[in-house]
């Protein structure tokens, strides 16, 4: 997987198309991301410690990897990732449209 925890992205299909935001968690096995302030889902729970009055909590849902897009630090625009291998043998994240290293937050 090319997107990183910490990566700006841009979602690029399904009905959060258009929306921005930080990659806060990802699951490579599954292939899948969770982005700040996308797909917000319901939840209800029971009182716990934490929450004792429990109630229906709003917690952002997981999304394919493949329909973001990482957003380059330099361009702004999304772009596709490549890798680079430095002098010292160990591998970058490149943005294919200006060529710049991508570093994740």
């Amino acid at each position: 997987m090319r997107v990183r925890k910490g990566d700006l992205v841009l979602v690029i299909s399904c009905n959060e198309s258009g929306k921005k935001g930080k990659v806060l968690k990802v699951y490579p096995k599954t292939s899948r991301v969770i982005i700040e302030g996308v797909r917000l889902i319901k939840r209800h729970s029971k009182p716990t410690q934490k929450i004792p009055k429990g109630g229906i909590i709003e917690k952002e849902g997981t999304i394919q990897a493949s329909n973001v897009m990482v957003i380059c630090g330099k361009c702004d625009t999304p772009t596709r990732i490549g890798v680079k291998i430095l002098e010292d043998g160990k591998k970058a994240r490149v943005c294919k449209n200006c060529g710049e290293m991508i570093l994740s937050a």
